[in-house]
């Protein structure tokens, strides 16, 4: 919402939400908070946010906190009207520059962020599998010409004890020769 401001023609200014009188650097203080602003004439309702803010930043800079650069300055001067326009694309473009600096000197601390984090996880894998064996108990060691002769008898038991199995042909004929021999 944009809060309203009216300019008097004693220069006061009215801020109509609050139903007071505020100063320049309480508009300011609006500004930086992040709220629209707008300033009329009182007497005309003629629009004076312009003016108004430019007599802000004037008295910031009257009171040393100005925070435009001189060349900013040098060139709103020269350009005039036109200068608005011109001078925040002057300023988005240096921001531009500014922020592609900024991460040009950021990836390669990024880049090792990432290989820290690999290498992080990679360590706590270590970590885990090292204490995995610390905690296992001790394997008995078998003597190695025990191990097969048990290993060779179990097969031979195992052998002996499995029987045959009857496929169907095998089961046909087991059950003709019966039949044969209950008919004799």
């Amino acid at each position: 919402m944009v809060r309203l401001i009216k300019r008097y023609e004693s220069r006061k200014l009215y801020d109509t939400e609050e139903s007071r009188y505020v100063s320049l650097d309480e508009i300011a203080a609006f500004v930086r908070g992040g709220q629209e602003v707008r300033v009329v004439d009182n007497a005309t309702s003629e629009d004076v946010t312009a003016h108004t803010l430019t007599l802000v930043i004037l008295e910031e800079g009257k009171a040393g906190k100005s925070v435009l650069p001189t060349e900013l300055m040098h060139d709103l001067v020269r350009a005039g009207e036109r200068a608005f326009s011109t001078g925040m694309e002057q300023v988005q473009s240096g921001v531009d520059r500014l922020v592609q600096a900024s991460i040009d000197r950021v990836a390669p601390l990024r880049q090792a962020r990432e290989e820290m984090g690999v290498l992080r996880t990679r360590l706590e894998a270590l970590e885990h599998s090292l204490h995995g064996l610390e905690a296992a108990p001790p394997v008995k060691k078998k003597s190695a010409t025990k191990a097969p002769r048990k290993v060779a008898k179990k097969k031979k038991k195992a052998v002996k004890k499995a029987k045959p199995r009857k496929t169907a042909v095998a089961k046909k004929s087991t059950a003709r020769r019966r039949a044969s021999k209950s008919v004799r």
